[in-house]
C-alpha cells in the first residue's frame, strides 16, 4: 500500500513529541484514517527508544532484484506449462480419441520431446534460483517486501486463479453438456493441479511476507 505524506508526517511528528503508539492510532482512527493505513505508517518507525523517531529502513527497487525475480518467474510459467503439455500428451497416448486427426498423433512424439527438453531445463534452473533466493530472504527478511517481488507474486497468484477458475468452467460445461470422458476429467484434474499447487504455495509465500511487515 502507497504511503501517505500527511499521514506520516502527522505519526513522526506525534511520536516525537511523546505520543504512544496507541494514543496516536487511537486519534487517526477517530479522525477516520483505515486501519490499513494506521499499520503501515506506525510500522515504519522503529520501537527503539532515542530522542527522535528512528525510521526502520524499507524496501527498495533494484535492477539486481528486478532480474532475478523476473528469471525466476519466467523459469516457474514455462515448466508449469510444459509439464502439462507432456501430461496432456500422455493422457492422449493413454486414452486415444478415434475422432483425432492423423497429423496430430504424428506431432505427439515432437510435443512430448519438447515438453522433456523444456522441464529439463527449466524445472532445475527454477529450483536452483528459488533456493537461492530463499538464502537471501533468510539472511535479510527485509527483501521479502521487494516491490517487484511483491508484484510478480501477486500476478502469478492472480493468474493461477484464472487457470483455476476456467478449468472449473470447463468441468462444469461438459458434466451440464453430458460429455464426460475419463480422457478429459484426466486433463482437468493436471490443470487444476498444477494451478492449484502454485497458487497455494504463493499465498502461503505471501502470509510469511505479512509476518515479516
Amino acid at each position: 500500500m502507497a504511503s501517505n505524506p500527511a499521514l506520516d508526517a502527522c505519526v513522526r511528528d506525534a511520536l516525537a513529541r511523546g505520543a504512544t503508539r496507541m494514543q496516536t492510532a487511537e486519534a487517526l482512527a477517530a479522525a477516520g484514517w483505515p486501519q490499513a493505513q494506521i499499520d503501515g505508517a506506525l510500522r515504519a518507525w522503529a520501537t527503539v527508544p532515542f530522542v527522535v523517531p528512528v525510521p526502520r529502513p524499507q524496501p527498495s527497487l533494484s535492477a539486481r532484484d528486478a532480474f532475478w525475480y523476473l528469471l525466476l518467474f519466467a523459469t516457474l510459467y514455462v515448466w508449469a506449462w510444459q509439464l502439462g503439455s507432456l501430461a496432456f500428451d500422455l493422457i492422449a497416448y493413454a486414452f486415444p480419441d478415434p475422432t483425432d486427426p492423423e497429423y496430430r498423433l504424428q506431432r505427439m512424439g515432437a510435443s512430448m520431446r519438447s515438453a522433456s527438453a523444456a522441464l529439463l531445463i527449466a524445472f532445475p534452473a527454477f529450483a536452483w534460483l528459488a533456493h537461492r533466493l530463499s538464502r537471501e530472504l533468510a539472511r535479510d527478511p527485509l527483501k521479502r517486501l521487494s516491490p517487484v517481488r511483491r508484484w510478480l507474486t501477486y500476478m502469478t497468484l492472480f493468474l493461477a486463479a484464472a487457470v483455476l477458475i476456467g478449468d472449473a468452467i470447463a468441468l462444469v460445461y461438459n458434466v451440464l453438456g453430458g460429455e464426460l470422458t475419463v480422457r478429459f476429467v484426466l486433463k482437468v484434474a493436471v490443470v487444476g493441479a498444477i494451478a492449484g499447487a502454485v497458487f497455494a504455495f504463493y499465498l502461503l509465500d505471501l502470509r510469511s511476507d505479512e509476518a515479516v511487515s
